[in-house]
């Protein structure tokens, strides 16, 4: 099976790096999925979960929040503003956010929260 190498790093650290075979991530232009082969692509990084599935069948899931991707060679950057994976993601946290910015009629900290919590439970909506 065909992979791409994938570097995902935030501001402050490296989150991720490995093999993987597919890619998606939320774009300027939508949600995108790279794969081995795809051509060259550079683009902006809007805030939304991005999924990595890896060769032994795993899937690495992230909320991402800004930044850019850049993919040629079968190396595919993620260079984002934020991210966290998953698994650190305190969902009970994120809540208490996605209340207080809904509250406060702050869409971008909700859309955040959001993003975060649907990262939290596997890259699906609740």
């Amino acid at each position: 099976m065909a992979e791409l190498h994938v570097e995902l790093v935030a501001a402050d650290r490296k989150v991720w790096s490995g093999a993987a075979t597919i890619v998606v991530a939320r774009t300027a232009s939508g949600d995108t999925g790279i794969m081995p082969g795809h051509t060259p692509v550079l683009s902006v990084l809007e805030s939304g979960p991005v999924t990595i599935r890896t060769p032994d069948g795993g899937t690495v899931v992230a909320a991402v929040h800004g930044g850019f991707i850049s993919f040629a060679d079968n190396k595919l950057s993620l260079l984002a503003e934020i991210a966290e994976l998953a698994d650190e993601i305190d969902v009970t946290r994120a809540e208490r956010a996605l209340e207080a910015a809904k509250s406060d009629s702050d869409a971008h900290a909700e859309r955040r929260a959001e993003v975060r919590l649907v990262a939290a439970r596997g890259g699906k909506a609740a």
